[in-house]
Formats: C-alpha cells, structure tokens, sequence
C-alpha cells in the first residue's frame, strides 16, 4: 500500500491502482466536496506526466466539481425568490380587475337615477291637477240662458226619472225673466226686470214670507248683493238667509214677527227653513240665481257640486211647480 494525498497535505493509504478517495468523498485538507482529488501527482511517488483521471480511467472533464454543474444554494433561494414574486404579481393582477369589477357595478346608483325621475314626474303631474283654475280663465264668460237651467236639470235627472217625470221638470220660456248680458249691475238688473217694484213691496203684508227670493253661492256673497243693491231696495226690508254667524231659529223668530221684502242667501238654508214651515214661497214672484258670478277659484254657482245638488232640490220641492202654475218668475243674474 502507498500513500496518496491531494498535495495539501492529507494522506491516503489506499492501494495503489485503486481510488484515491472514495466517491463522493471529501479531502481531509480543507473539507472542499470533490469526485476526486485534484492532484495529479504523489508527492512521493514523482511519477510521470499522468493525471489522477488518467490512472483512474476517467475523463477529469466528466467531473462534477471540475464542470462546475453543481448548484450553488444562494443562487436556487434567489431563482424561488423571483418565482415567488411572479406568482405574487400575477395574484395582484388577478386580483385587482375583480376588485375593480365591484366597484363598477353600482346597481344601487342605476336603479335610484329612473326612481327619481317618475317621482319629478309624478310630482308635475299634481301640480297640474290643482291648476284647474286655469281652463276657466281660458274660457270667455257667456251670460246665462234658460237653456242652461234646462240642460243641468236633465243631466241631473235624466238617469232616474221617467220620461213622463222629466216633462214636468220642463220649464217654458215664459217662465223666465230676461237674462243679465254680463253689462248689468245687481241694482240696474233688478230695475229692469221688475219696473213695478214700489207697488209690489207696499202691498206686501205677510209675513214668513218674501217677495224676492235671491240665492247665491255663499255667505261672503249675499253680503255684496245686499250693499249693491240700495239703489233698488229703497226702503224696504231685506232678511239674510244664510248660516254663518246666524242660528235658524233666530231665523224663524224673525219671519214669524216680521214682514220682509227681499231675501238674500244660501240654498242649504233657505231649503231649511221651507222644510221647517218657517218660509212660505206662496206670496213670492221672482227669484234670482246668481248664475254668472265666479269666486276666487273662478268657479260658478253651478260649479260647486254642494251649491249645485242643494239649488236643485229647491227648485224640485216648489219653485218649479210655481213656475209652471205662474206664480214665479226666474231670473239668471
């Protein structure tokens, strides 16, 4: 046996033609992983020109130290680090559109936008109902005719009244008096329409009981037709037949002891106070609508329903009957 080393120092004492170290192993100069040893001579034996690949019969470039093939670990931690970061990013980017994909669909927000134009819509839509005001002052005034009376009459009963009820709802010409053409005044009208007043109002001497019977659509307004009429009343006494402020029965107590010329008022009370015995219609001649006057909402006497159904229940219960038999005569102020 003949000792080898790798020239640094270590010994081996391997036989001669067999391997230097074994594979794999290490030198026990300064620990470097080989194949084999690097040496290529003995310091001892001095022999000639052949390298250790050479005795071994083995190419020296077939060895993976002398190659160099071996990894270093630094090198594979920075390879896993960058592939790690790769991964990371495309993780991010992955991530990202699915996040921006939330924050684009703001389904809420789409569905409010529609919802708060139908309410601006709906909105304008009442705003329109209330401006019914609107259409009657687009309308030119026309004065009222009989035929008007008779038209409201037929609509009012045309539905649950015979034929042969709805012919003596029917009223003549000669039951009515000439129609104010919108350039009277209440005092002038009234001249025109009765020339013999003085005579009428000395003869009268009932009581519970009215010559001239005027209805109007409110309290407010009888009070105007009361002040516009001075110039026509002289002396003569006017009752006010309307609720507000006044009892029935203060009414009635009045009719009863006094005797009146004109009476001025609502038809809700003045139906009452018929129902109630405490005015008599027999001893009365005209009566007055006060057709044409429009309030502040540009509405007629006729366009109230409540004004409309009470006006029409007291023609039906004896002001059309004495219209018929004469008695009465009907004016469209």
């Amino acid at each position: 046996m003949g000792s080898r080393g790798c020239g640094k120092g270590c010994r081996d004492d391997s036989p001669v033609g067999g391997p230097a170290f074994p594979p794999g192993g290490r030198c026990q100069c300064a620990g470097a992983v080989s194949a084999r040893c690097s040496a290529s001579r003995s310091p001892r034996g001095g022999s000639s020109g052949r390298s250790m690949g050479d005795a071994l019969d083995e190419l020296w470039w077939d060895s993976p130290a002398v190659a160099g093939s071996s990894p270093d670990p630094s090198e594979d931690e920075a390879v896993e680090k960058a592939s790690d970061n790769r991964t990371a990013r495309h993780k991010d980017s992955d991530s990202k559109p699915a996040m921006t994909k939330k924050r684009k669909q703001p389904a809420e927000c789409f569905l409010s936008q529609p919802e708060e134009k139908q309410e601006t819509s709906v909105k304008a839509k009442k705003r329109k109902k209330k401006k019914i005001s609107d259409i009657l002052e687009k309308s030119a005034p026309k004065p009222g005719v009989p035929a008007d009376l008779q038209n409201l009459l037929s609509q009012h009963f045309g539905e649950n009244r015979s034929v042969i009820e709805m012919e003596e709802l029917k009223l003549s010409d000669s039951c009515f008096l000439p129609a104010n053409d919108l350039t009277h005044s209440f005092s002038s009208y009234l001249k025109e329409i009765c020339p013999k007043w003085a005579k009428l109002r000395k003869k009268h001497t009932e009581k519970k009981s009215v010559v001239m019977l005027v209805i109007c659509s409110s309290a407010l307004r009888s009070l105007e037709l009361i002040k516009s009429m001075t110039a026509f009343k002289g002396d003569c006494r006017v009752l006010k037949l309307f609720a507000k402020h006044i009892k029935i029965k203060e009414q009635l107590n009045m009719l009863e002891k006094g005797v009146f010329h004109i009476g001025v008022g609502t038809p809700g009370r003045v139906k009452a106070l018929v129902e109630q015995d405490g005015l008599c219609l027999d001893s009365t001649k005209y009566m007055i609508l006060d057709w044409n006057w429009r309030d502040q909402k540009l509405r007629r006497m006729m366009d109230i329903p409540e004004i409309k159904k009470e006006t029409i229940d007291l023609l039906e219960m004896s002001i059309i009957k004495l219209c018929r038999e004469g008695s009465v005569k009907l004016g469209l102020f």
